[in-house]
């Protein structure tokens, strides 16, 4: 179907159909007009009107994902969303600001849920997809990225002849992979300017993969990835698993560049082996190469990511305010990233300037976050290590006792930051003594065994997932 006026009202009024009674949805809707359709070798750009340059910076943020996948869904293209400003003011349309901010906290965790499942990528500003605002200048490294910034960094500087072949990135999402992925592309560019640069979701891989099956076009699909790229970047790994026939095709993929020593570099939220519907020769062929992990951000590292942030935003942030927003921004960056951009649009919204109190009452949600208890820890690695809870109050000295009992002291000290004595009670009536020892021999077994260090590592992922702390 031509892509027009009426059809983009038809569009918009599927959208709202599928969001029911979100009328706040409906505000941030109704002003965007069609401008027109742009059309390249790989997508199909529609352009959009928005009036403001804050409406542009909103619909930008929390609606171009769900447009372009309406618009996919109803023409079966590849589309690209892009907004301009015309300059209308929201009056024009009828839009009530007082609609909008008594909503706005509903659209946000309605995006907040939605994260969790939809494959939300940067907007790339080059032909190869690569968003050269994110380089590794602009990456804070924190204890939780170390390996993974440094490991990347060291592959973009001779891509291909090198033994990390391919780069794995894994950790739980919005943790700064895709970050990492578009520094390296935007690093080899710099360094290689005449390397042919790809980077795309493993989502859209399968998606042209499937429809170039459909059309009978599998010898333009491979000579597009396999010929004409020196290297491939590749997000959310995870989705490769779906489709025996697609991931075939990325199998095979990979394997092609390898074998030219043309440099992959990948990220997944989950390692290889725990990809469901991964083949067993495409698990081996992921992690022949080296895997880097990304966990969560201390708090040392968010204060930091949050200065940074704020003052690339030009966000003018009193300490109080900075301390308080890394605190209970525990899920991830992106969470941290987010509640930043809600503070600043509801200090312009009300014209007023940031303080802890709008703050707090910005986020007031974040605080009601339930903790996870002693009781939940214990659980989660007794059924790690497939002991009992009660094993873990015991006095028995056996070793696999004795590890996961300091394993789970350890884990409760780091999220939950309990008294020495409190932990002891937890365990049976231990002394204060026995929990220092615990804390300091798990510090030390992370640097010296690999494999204690991933069972940290999982530990806290599966701690993450119940709870986003």
């Amino acid at each position: 179907m031509e892509m027009n006026s009426s059809f983009w009202s038809q569009v918009k009024s599927s959208i709202k159909n599928k969001n029911g009674a979100n009328k706040l949805l409906e505000n941030w809707l109704d002003p965007i007009e069609y401008v027109k359709t742009e059309k390249n070798e790989n997508a199909t750009k529609i352009i959009f009107g928005v009036p403001t340059q804050f409406f542009y910076f909103y619909v930008n943020e929390h609606l171009k994902e769900k447009i372009a996948s309406e618009l996919a869904s109803q023409t079966d293209m590849q589309i690209e969303v892009d907004f301009v400003v015309t300059g209308k003011t929201a009056n024009d349309y009828n839009t009530s600001l007082q609609d909008v901010m008594q909503n706005t906290e509903n659209l946000f965790q309605s995006q907040q849920a939605q994260t969790q499942t939809v494959n939300v990528q940067p907007q790339p500003k080059q032909a190869d997809n690569i968003n050269e605002d994110f380089t590794f200048s602009t990456f804070v490294v924190g204890k939780n990225s170390e390996f993974a910034h440094a490991a990347t960094y060291n592959v973009a500087q001779n891509p291909g002849a090198n033994d990390y072949n391919p780069l794995l990135i894994y950790g739980p999402s919005g943790m700064g992979k895709t970050h990492l992925l578009h520094a390296a592309g935007n690093e080899i560019r710099r360094k290689y300017s005449h390397s042919r640069i790809i980077y795309i979701s493993a989502e859209r891989f399968l998606n042209e993969c499937v429809q170039a099956m459909r059309r009978q076009e599998m010898d333009k699909f491979r000579q597009k990835y396999r010929e004409n790229a020196d290297v491939i970047v590749v997000d959310d790994v995870q989705y490769i698993g779906r489709g025996e026939a697609t991931q075939e095709e990325f199998f095979h993929m990979i394997n092609a560049f390898i074998e030219k020593k043309k440099q992959v570099i990948l990220a997944s939220d989950r390692m290889p082996k725990d990809i469901l519907g991964l083949e067993d020769r495409s698990r081996t062929r992921l992690e022949r190469g080296l895997i880097a992990d990304i966990t969560m951000p201390d708090l040392e590292t968010r204060l930091a990511i949050l200065r940074y942030k704020s003052e690339s935003m030009n966000v003018k942030l009193s300490e109080d305010v900075i301390q308080y927003v890394a605190k209970i921004s525990k899920k991830s960056i992106r969470e941290l990233e987010g509640n930043l951009k809600k503070i600043k649009m509801f200090s312009e919204l009300q014209g007023l300037n940031i303080s802890i109190e709008l703050a707090r009452k910005v986020l007031a949600h974040h605080e009601n976050t339930t903790q996870i208890s002693i009781e939940e820890i214990q659980r989660i690695v007794s059924e790690y290590y497939k002991i009992r809870v009660t094993d873990l109050k015991s006095t028995s000295r056996a070793k696999p006792i004795v590890v996961p009992r300091q394993i789970a002291m350890y884990l409760i000290k780091k999220f939950l930051d309990k008294s020495l004595v409190e932990i002891g009670k937890a365990f049976g009536g231990k002394d204060h003594t026995t929990v220092i020892n615990s804390l300091e021999k798990v510090e030390n077994l992370q640097n010296s065994d690999p494999q204690f260090k991933n069972d940290i590592d999982e530990l806290m992922n599966q701690i993450h997932n119940v709870t986003g702390l």
